[in-house]
């Protein structure tokens, strides 16, 4: 509508417009022969004394209808005048006003009047008829009324079909956000014509965006999807031991004392572990880290700190810590708490790996944290899913765990805007380097 009424404003604009431009032409040569025609009867008047010129308007020739007024009614001729004298032609006649133009009816028809100065202390009147002008007036006027009429039509039409053709997008938009949030299904896409991709218009823009935004959701649902259904399946197991272990101290006044410290013990481990699984999947269902928790650390003393904590839970694995002088005193923001947990896991993953008496390589720099260990590294099969969630290598699936700690850790890496990567190392081993 907004389109239509400001293409219909314009198209009635250029008509009226077009009218008065014609209307003031078709005048103007009326007037250009009204003012040669007051010349000639001047002349005329000087040649021939101050005589009136008056008689029949048959509006044959130029002047049709002319007449001297004097200043003064007393000096009028008997006969009576032919074109109307009001006060403003004796104005004119005396000089107080100046000349005019003025349209007039002579005899029922339509004419055009010019009154003008004359030497002699009198006003000179010329008319000429007027229907040529008049009829082409209202010619223009009907036919510019109608093209007016026709744009305003053409406007509608034209502006309605681009708007549907402009807002299609924004139609299909709109029914496929109304299909996801009927159905929670973010699969659906928003359909844009062969080469629309290309284009930069707003609309095409807002239609990518969406489906961009549906791409993310959908990646997000299947992820929340996945790790559900990872949880579960890794804590059927504890969840049937602890269980069968709580079935087996509801009897605990006929097991032998030894086998009831056994048991005991297990359920205290077991819940140990499936509460530790449950804290990591609440890790990992963090999205981002919280921004009021971010502070000025100081990562060449929180390595340390972590190598430390490593060697008294790995007393068979060495820790081999280099820090490069460059790194010494850096401070960097982040949460120490979970920078803390991100070297305690880089730091298990290496020492759970290596043979006892091996050693575990650590360097820091400014730049960059590896952790290097001797043990039988990663496969090549393994590589691209190191870091998935619940994901174990078959190497790895006799040993403790539960394939979060690397994922946690890329979690971690990514929310401090940093990387991660694994590689394997000279001579065997797995190489983790993390770039600041």
């Amino acid at each position: 509508m907004a389109a239509s009424a400001a293409a219909a404003l314009v198209a009635v604009g250029v008509c009226v417009a077009a009218f008065l431009v014609l209307r003031h032409k078709l005048y103007q040569q009326v007037d250009q022969n009204l003012a040669q025609s007051a010349t000639l009867v001047a002349q005329q008047s000087r040649e021939d004394g101050p005589a009136v010129l008056r008689g029949e308007c048959r509006f044959l020739g130029a002047p049709a209808c002319a007449q001297v007024v004097p200043v003064r009614p007393a000096d009028d001729p008997g006969e009576p005048y032919v074109l109307p004298v009001s006060a403003a032609v004796r104005e004119v006649a005396a000089g107080d006003r100046a000349p005019y133009y003025r349209n007039i009816g002579v005899e029922g028809h339509p004419a055009r009047m010019f009154v003008t100065t004359y030497d002699r202390g009198a006003a000179v009147q010329v008319a000429l008829r007027s229907d040529v002008a008049e009829r082409g007036v209202r010619q223009a006027a009907w036919l510019l009324g109608g093209l007016g009429a026709a744009g305003v039509l053409v406007a509608g039409g034209l502006g309605y079909a681009v708007a549907r053709t402009g807002l299609a997008p924004v139609t299909r938009l709109t029914a496929t956000a109304e299909r996801v949030a009927a159905t929670r299904d973010p699969r659906y896409r928003i359909e844009l014509p062969p080469g629309s991709r290309h284009r930069e218009d707003e609309i095409t823009r807002l239609a990518t965006t969406f489906n961009t935004m549906l791409d993310e959701l959908e990646r997000s649902v299947t992820a929340q999807r996945r790790l559900i259904a990872d949880a579960s399946h890794e804590l059927r197991t504890p969840l049937t031991a602890l269980r069968t272990n709580a079935e087996l101290l509801r009897h605990a006044d006929r097991l032998p004392a030894d086998r009831r410290e056994r048991v005991s013990g297990a359920l205290v481990r077991q819940l140990t572990d499936v509460t530790g699984l449950v804290n990591d999947l609440i890790e990992l269902a963090r999205d981002e880290e919280p921004q009021p928790l971010l502070e000025q650390t100081d990562f060449a003393a929180l390595t340390r700190h972590a190598v430390d904590t490593a060697r008294e839970r790995w007393p068979q694995v060495g820790f081999d810590l280099y820090v490069a002088g460059d790194a010494e005193g850096v401070l960097r923001p982040g949460i120490p708490a979970r920078l803390s947990r991100l070297l305690t896991n880089l730091l298990d993953n290496a020492a759970k790996f290596s043979p006892p008496g091996a050693t575990v390589e650590v360097g820091l720099t400014a730049r960059e944290l590896t952790v290097r260990d001797h043990g039988p590294g990663v496969a090549a099969e393994d590589l691209p899913h190191i870091f998935d969630r619940f994901y174990r290598a078959p190497s790895a699936r006799s040993l403790p765990g539960s394939g979060l700690g690397l994922a946690m850790a890329r979690q971690i890496v990514r929310t401090h805007h940093a990387e991660l990567t694994v590689h394997q190392a000279p001579g065997g081993g797995a190489l983790f380097r993390l770039t600041l």
